[in-house]
């Protein structure tokens, strides 16, 4: 398995589904001025939750320097190429800032990794990190890319968490994005229309539709006809 390829199983397993859990911040659901709601609102959140997102836009917590830091770092743990797109193509460093205004817990460690790596830098190499050249930053990278699954977080070097907190929003922010999900090759749920329990499960299972049910109530004239809506979600066929 290419790099490009364990970096997707990673985002197909525990990363997406653990940003999941922490999602974004509960809050009343008090209605509110639709004034109050930024032009960013969408149907499928709730005023609270649109007023939330339109607050957090607001604000700003990277700084210049640390938003082009964060760029470089992202775009070493996914680059682009002729096949590929890189991670500031997804804009997965606007999306980490989001993360951390939503997830305020996160921006100590944020901070301080990109401190890190600009004090490690300039201690080995004379420059900041987005300033080195690529070599010397995978050579930072290296020594905090990796750690032993078997020590708990709270026992890892400070440094190698950021690292970790980092690579994982990034894959999340990427495949989540258009892009992320058209490199995946994912299409969205296309279901069929219901044609009974295919026969070589019901074969391995020993059972049988009884033929008058089966006449009654699955239309074998449909059979693998893919279902379509219109744009009112109502079914076509």
């Amino acid at each position: 398995m290419d790099r490009r390829k364990s970096l997707k199983s990673i985002v197909l397993g525990s990363v997406a589904g653990g940003l999941a859990i922490n999602g974004c911040k509960p809050g009343a659901e008090a209605p509110l001025e639709e004034a109050a709601i930024d032009s960013t609102a969408v149907k499928w959140r709730t005023d609270r939750e649109n007023e939330h997102v339109a607050e957090l836009e607001r604000e700003r917590f990277f700084n210049d320097h640390e938003a082009a830091t964060m760029t470089v770092l992202c775009d070493l743990i996914l680059p682009g190429g002729s096949e590929f797109k890189s991670a500031s193509d997804a804009e997965v460093v606007p999306f980490i800032e989001f993360m951390a205004k939503d997830l305020p817990q996160m921006q100590v460690d944020l901070r301080g990794g990109l401190m890190w790596l600009d004090h490690k830098s300039n201690t080995e190499f004379g420059t900041e990190f987005k300033s080195a050249t690529e070599e010397q930053q995978k050579s930072i990278l290296d020594g905090i890319a990796y750690y032993d699954p078997d020590v708990p977080s709270s026992e890892r070097p400070f440094e190698v968490n950021f690292f970790s907190l980092v690579r994982n929003h990034t894959m999340t922010g990427f495949y989540t994005s258009k892009i992320g999900i058209e490199e995946l090759g994912y299409k969205g749920n296309m279901p069929n229309v219901w044609d009974g329990v295919p026969q070589d499960v019901l074969d391995q299972h020993g059972v049988s539709y009884e033929p008058e049910w089966l006449a009654k109530c699955v239309d074998q004239s449909k059979r693998n006809i893919v279902a379509e809506w219109d744009e009112e979600g109502n079914l076509i066929s």
